[in-house]
């Protein structure tokens, strides 16, 4: 038995059935809102469904066309997906004919300059997030920042620490999240949802895609447009090369990008001089720095903690470690009329506990690189045959090492089956996992397979067209299903109470936004203070 295996073995028998019941997850899911023609609304969000800035549940992302919907944190799954199918029906019941896009790439889209950003009122914090958003159209532009993705946020008990070779959550976290990065490659060929776009997406944009019909570009094998060279990619973030490999170097990466001036930021400026006076209008970004804030860094997946009021991410984290993990590689599934199935988030639980209890050792800046690689060949190339990925120093195909991946999991899925015994599905960490086995033999099933194959056989190779039927069939779907007075009347109440909130905000905010700014993005606000 090697040491790796018998570390493997230890840690997953350490993981009494009471811990693997409690783990714990939320999700985070953005949709558009389009018209019934499926074109992108102009409309602010809508003021019936509360604060954006302060609704526990409904935000909105970088749009106002953008909405999230957000769970609260769940130990069972199916309660979970209930949550989120919940407040997908409140929506519904509240947005007209308007319909959420089932799809992480986005509808035909209007001239760049109308999509119209977010806001959040007029308190500091609010402009902030507005301004947030002016930077991110200048730096990468308004299309792109309407893909949509889903989050999903995966923590253990407190109880687990400590692990075999893991005394805390810190080490574990990051162990995990080293491997995770190693492999996720094998959740964009399984569940991404992106092989196609609509050619507005694009427009004036070099790319690589082949035009499937007047309309929709697309590429063959591709699985996720949304996490390849078209999605949250930037050859200023391309240069990074952040270590995962503990809390310090990781927190030093971020620290040197959040504070240091990038010189193609400066050349954009923080005010524009053109505009009189101090309202968001007059601002073009919050910062210079190659990152703005924490938030903008692009990665598959973070670590998190929950961060108090007014607390910037990363002191959090310095401050007080690691909380959970937050994935950041999933499409949304089309097929689904939340955008997730509950034989996702079983495989997700299997593969993040993978992640977990697998030696995972120090990354460094040639296997850093050769997971960029690995990722955009999976995004771009996943289904095509043979694919060859880079591990240590050879190449092998993406379906061995997959399949191999995969039955590291078998003892995990057998574990979490037991834990659950007496579920509704006696099996259904097994079945998600065997789904996997069967797709990484054959990629017919997978959803970007699915998804190509609908657009070519019943909606005349158009993106748009499949788009939108889908989302139409989603719509009916939650708006039928039953939804009671009790759950309205709560929804309800927490719109008003968030409207509430965000006025007692800007009533009681008297500091100038400049000073504010500065505050917030100062040095200090970043740093751990030696008494603590």
């Amino acid at each position: 038995m090697t040491n790796a295996s018998s570390t493997f073995k230890e840690r997953l028998a350490a993981l009494s059935p009471a811990v693997l019941k409690g783990l714990r997850r939320g999700i985070e899911k953005e949709s558009l809102r389009v018209k019934a023609d499926g074109t992108l609304v102009q409309t602010p969000h809508p003021a019936v469904l509360g604060s954006a800035l302060e609704h526990p549940h409904i935000t909105t992302d970088f749009s106002e066309a953008l909405i999230e919907l957000i769970t609260g944190v769940h130990t069972g799954v199916e309660a979970c997906l209930d949550e989120l199918k919940r407040i997908h029906q409140f929506v519904y019941r509240h947005i007209g004919d308007e319909v959420l896009w089932g799809a992480s790439m986005p509808c035909s889209l209007p001239d760049e300059k109308t999509i119209p950003i977010a806001r959040y009122g007029t308190s500091n914090i609010g402009r902030a997030k507005t301004v947030y958003r002016m930077g991110l159209s200048h730096r990468y532009g308004r299309r792109m920042q309407m893909i949509a993705g889903l989050h999903y946020n995966f923590s253990l008990p407190e109880a687990v620490w400590p692990l075999p070779g893991l005394p805390g959550p810190n080490e574990g976290y990051f162990a995990l999240i080293r491997n995770f990065r190693r492999h996720a490659w094998l959740l964009m060929y399984l569940f991404g949802a992106s092989p196609a776009v609509c050619s507005s997406f694009v427009a004036g944009r070099k790319h690589e895609l082949r035009e499937l019909a007047p309309g929709t570009l697309y590429m063959p094998h591709a699985t996720s447009l949304r996490m390849g060279r078209l999605g949250y990619l930037s050859e200023a973030q391309d240069s990074l090369a952040v270590s995962y490999n503990n809390l310090e170097s990781y927190t030093a990466s971020l620290y040197d990008v959040l504070t240091k001036p990038y010189p193609p930021y400066e050349a954009i400026g923080i005010r524009d001089a053109r505009v009189a006076g101090d309202g968001v209008e007059s601002y073009k970004q919050l910062a210079t720095s190659l990152l703005q804030i924490e938030n903008e860094f692009y990665s598959t997946i973070r670590p998190k903690r929950v961060i108090r009021s007014g607390e910037r991410a990363l002191h959090a984290l310095r401050e007080r470690g690691v909380e959970y993990v937050e994935v950041r590689a999933m499409d949304l599934d089309p097929f689904s009329p939340i955008g997730i199935s509950a034989n996702t988030v079983r495989f997700l639980d299997i593969f993040l506990l993978h992640c977990l209890l697998a030696e995972s050792p120090p990354d460094t800046r040639a296997e850093i690189e050769a997971i960029g690689r690995n990722k955009q060949r999976a995004a771009q190339r996943g289904r095509e045959p043979a694919l060859l990925l880079d591990r240590s120093s050879a190449t092998v195909e993406l379906r061995e090492w997959g399949a191999q991946v995969l039955a590291e999991c078998e003892p995990i899925a057998a574990a979490l089956d037991a834990a659950h015994r007496g579920a509704r599905e006696k099996h259904a960490y097994r079945t998600a996992l065997a789904d996997a086995v069967r797709a990484v033999e054959d990629p017919a099933p997978v959803p970007s397979a699915r998804v190509l194959s609908e657009i070519q056989q019943s909606h005349a190779n158009s993106y748009a067209r499949f788009g939108l039927e889908r989302s139409l069939e989603h719509a009916r779907t939650l708006r039928n299903e039953p939804f009671s007075s009790e759950v309205e009347a709560r929804f309800a109440r927490l719109a008003e109470e968030s409207i509430k909130k965000q006025k007692e905000i800007e009533a009681t905010d008297k500091t100038p936004f400049e000073t504010y700014r500065q505050k917030y993005l100062s040095r200090e606000s970043l740093e751990v203070q030696s008494s603590v």
